[in-house]
C-alpha cells in the first residue's frame, strides 16, 4: 500500500513540475481544458472567432478537400433580372466556384426566356436547372381578405413603408418563408446558398463553406443581421408566442431565442439574419417543427395584411429550432446587398484578397444585430 501511495505521489509531483515548467503541459491537463475535451463545451466565444482549419481550403496542387457536399445555389430570378444576377454570379465563379463546381437552381413564377438561359450557362461549367414555381406556392391565397390586405397596403404606402404597397414583394417573401425548399429541383440536396441579383462578393473563398456546414453540423449561415422595420411585423410576435405557448415540446433546447428576445421570449427585439444571404440546411425548413411553425404563421395572414418578411420568420425558425451553435456567422466572406455590406477585417480581409473597404463595414454599426449574436456565447 505504501508502495502505491509513493507511486501515486511521484506522479502528482511530476505532473505539477511539468504544469509550471510548460505551460503548454499545463494547458493541455489542466482540469478545465480536460472537461471540455469531454463534455465539449463552449469555449465562451462565437465559433466563428476560431477560424476556418487549414483541412477546409482548396489544396495549391488544385485539388479540392475532400468530396463536395450536396448542396447548390439556389436563385430566385426573373427575366427582368438578368443583368443583376450576372453581376453576382459572375463573381461567386470568379471567388469561389470555379473551383468548387456547385450546381445552380434558378427559379421563376414565369418561364425563363432563352437569352436568360443561354447568358447564364455561359458563365459556368457547373450543372445548372430552371425550374417554375407552382402557382399555388407563388400568389396571394384565395382565403387571403382583399379588402383588408388592400387597405394595409394603402396604409403602408401613405406611412413610406419601403415595399409597403406590393403584392408581388408579399408573394416573395411568403415562398421563400415557406415554399422553396419545397420545389422538385430541390428534393435531391441538402444544402444551399441563397444568391440575389446585383450583390457583390468581395473575397477570393478557397475553402467550402457547405463542408463547414456539413461537418461542424451548422445549419443556418449569415453575414449581415439587423433591426427588422417594426411598422412590417405589427403582429408577428403574437403569433409567434402563440405557437410557443402551444408547441413547448417542438422549441430546441439550448436555441437562440436570447438573438431575438431581450426578456425570454416576452417580445421581440426585431432582430433578424438578412437572408438574401443564406448558406442553410433544407433540412432545418423541411422539419416538422419548422413546417408546423410556417403554416401557423401563414394562417395568420400576416404576409398580405402586413408585411411579413422571411428574414424575420426564417431567424425565429433558426433561433428556434437550432441550437445557438448551429447557427455560424461567415465573417470572412465579404459581401454587399444594398445599402449594407459586411467586410471581413485584419487578417481575413488579407487572406480572402478582398476588395471592399474595411472601414466601411456594417458588423457593429448601431443598427446591426451582430452584438447580440456574440452575446449569446460569452
Amino acid at each position: 500500500m505504501r508502495y502505491v501511495i509513493l507511486v501515486l505521489g511521484i506522479i502528482i509531483s511530476l505532473h505539477f513540475i511539468l504544469s509550471f515548467s510548460h505551460e503548454d503541459y499545463g494547458r493541455a491537463t489542466s482540469i478545465s481544458n480536460l472537461k471540455n475535451t469531454i463534455t465539449g463545451a463552449a469555449s465562451h466565444q462565437p465559433p466563428y472567432k476560431a477560424g476556418v482549419p487549414e483541412d477546409y481550403y482548396y489544396h495549391s496542387n488544385g485539388t479540392a478537400p475532400g468530396p463536395r457536399a450536396n448542396a447548390a445555389f439556389v436563385i430566385l430570378a426573373r427575366n427582368s433580372d438578368l443583368n443583376g444576377i450576372v453581376f453576382s454570379m459572375k463573381q461567386m465563379e470568379d471567388r469561389f466556384n470555379k473551383k468548387f463546381q456547385y450546381p445552380y437552381v434558378f427559379l421563376n413564377d414565369d418561364d425563363f426566356s432563352d437569352e436568360f438561359k443561354r447568358r447564364i450557362t455561359a458563365l459556368t461549367d457547373a450543372k445548372v436547372e430552371f425550374g417554375k414555381i407552382p402557382r399555388d406556392h407563388w400568389y396571394q391565397p384565395d382565403w387571403i381578405d382583399e379588402e383588408k390586405a388592400s387597405k394595409a397596403r394603402d396604409e403602408m404606402v401613405k406611412a413610406q413603408v419601403i415595399y409597403g404597397g406590393s403584392v408581388p414583394y408579399r408573394n416573395m417573401c411568403r415562398f421563400n418563408s415557406g415554399f422553396f425548399f419545397r420545389h422538385e429541383l430541390l428534393d435531391k440536396y441538402k444544402y444551399y446558398w441563397r444568391i440575389e441579383p446585383d450583390v457583390n462578393f468581395y473575397c477570393d473563398l478557397d475553402y467550402d463553406p457547405f463542408l463547414i456546414m456539413q461537418n461542424e453540423k451548422k445549419v443556418y449561415g449569415f453575414t449581415v443581421s439587423l433591426y427588422e422595420y417594426e411598422t412590417t411585423i405589427p403582429t408577428l410576435w403574437d403569433a409567434v408566442k402563440e405557437f410557443m405557448d402551444e408547441n413547448p415540446d417542438m422549441l430546441q433546447e439550448g436555441n437562440a431565442l436570447g438573438f431575438i428576445s431581450d426578456d425570454a421570449g416576452g417580445t421581440y427585439n426585431r432582430c433578424h439574419f438578412w437572408s438574401n444571404f443564406e448558406i442553410g440546411d433544407l433540412d432545418l425548413w423541411r422539419s416538422d417543427a419548422y413546417m408546423k411553425f410556417f403554416e401557423h404563421l401563414d394562417k395568420k395572414g400576416g404576409f398580405y395584411y402586413e408585411r411579413w418578411g422571411d428574414a424575420p420568420v426564417h431567424s425565429i425558425g433558426a433561433a428556434l429550432f437550432a441550437k445557438k451553435e448551429q447557427i455560424h456567422f461567415f465573417n470572412d466572406i465579404g459581401y454587399k446587398h444594398n445599402p449594407f455590406q459586411h467586410c471581413p477585417q485584419g487578417d481575413a480581409h488579407t487572406k480572402g484578397k478582398c476588395w471592399c473597404d474595411p472601414s466601411d463595414n456594417f458588423d457593429y454599426h448601431w443598427y446591426s444585430c451582430l452584438a447580440r449574436y456574440d452575446k449569446m456565447f460569452t
